[in-house]
């Protein structure tokens, strides 16, 4: 599907940016641009994908930047819309920041892809965007509904649109595992908002698998949602500092400080609302929401999900501690 292809990535040194690069790279395309404002993680991203520097080009800019956008996607085939504000707390103190960058610069990446014929836009969205009760969440939400309509509303215009509705990314940038660990050997404790909480998580090679599976099977604005598992947060926490005691050799006790919920912040996540889930389709692996306007064309057999390997999970189940051991250690994330 890529090879030969010309890929964008905004977004591109982030976590999931970085996975995606190296996963793609495997595919033998013609060329990756990897898009974003900052120049220190792009000089650091170079080095480190050094032996395909022929393959990749990085350009500095933002996706409130339009003429900007229009000029990194000249003659891109596939774009992987990663750019996003993502902090909750940050988006709730900021909110207009928020919507120019998740709204406004996913409407820019919109009209910069009708304009250049891409063949197809994937848009990462999040499980907060479901009923959302935060800005960020309300920003998503906003993001995956004008990625829908831009299918729509485009009129003769070859390109697809279609989202893919995340959960946690463990290891990520601003998850709490990087926090856990440096609150460990720098401060021998960590704080945790609570130890009630549940959230959908997923390891980046899932997130990967999906994003991937989801741009093979989208039609257009369809809504792509991974049977992501639910981890809580005292058996996250409890296996990070087992984990980095260990590791680190620290023989005395880690406290556990609780400081309470975040503006925004809901105690439990939900993969879909009740209407969604009464005009999806399901496979093995995901759900898939039909689009808000029109019908969707899915292919009635859905491959195997990728990546996935021998775990057996539905929706909304939760995780026990020693297969959530196994993910962070496989994935090297502790």
């Amino acid at each position: 599907m890529y090879k030969g292809k010309k890929i964008l990535i905004t977004g591109g040194t982030g976590t999931i940016g970085y996975h995606l690069t190296r996963r793609l790279l495997q595919e033998d395309p013609a060329v990756i641009r990897i898009f974003s404002r900052d120049e220190y993680k792009q000089f650091t991203m170079n080095l480190e994908f050094q032996e395909h520097a022929h393959k990749l080009r990085f350009l500095i800019g933002d996706v409130r930047d339009q003429q900007r956008l229009l000029r990194a996607m000249e003659d891109i085939d596939y774009v992987f819309h990663l750019a996003a504000m993502k902090h909750v707390p940050a988006c709730e103190y900021n909110p207009f920041e928020a919507v120019q960058t998740n709204v406004i610069g996913t409407q820019n990446i919109v009209h910069a892809a009708l304009q250049n014929n891409v063949t197809k836009v994937l848009f990462a969205s999040s499980d907060k965007a479901v009923s959302p009760s935060n800005t960020y969440g309300a920003t998503k939400l906003m993001g995956e509904r004008l990625i829908s309509a831009a299918n729509y509303q485009k009129g003769p215009k070859p390109t697809v649109f279609a989202s893919v509705r995340f959960g946690n990314v463990m290891g990520s940038r601003g998850s709490v595992i990087p926090l856990f660990k440096k609150q460990i050997v720098e401060q021998g404790k960590i704080t945790v908002t609570n130890l009630n909480m549940t959230r959908y998580m997923m390891t980046p090679s899932q997130a990967i698998s999906l994003m991937l599976e989801a741009n093979r099977l989208s039609k257009g604005g369809e809504v792509f949602v991974l049977k992501m598992p639910v981890i809580r947060l005292s058996d996250l926490a409890e296996i990070v500092i087992e984990e980095t005691t260990r590791r680190h050799s620290i023989s005395q006790p880690v406290n556990i400080e609780e400081v309470g919920l975040r503006p925004g912040e809901k105690m439990d996540e939900q993969l879909m609302t009740d209407d969604e889930s009464r005009n999806m389709i399901e496979s093995e692996w995901m759900y898939i929401l039909a689009p808000i306007f029109g019908q969707t064309r899915i292919e009635t057999k859905i491959s195997r999900f990728l990546g996935a390997g021998d775990l057996q999970f539905t929706a909304n189940q939760v995780i026990d501690k020693e297969t959530l051991r196994k993910w962070l250690l496989d994935e090297k994330l502790v």
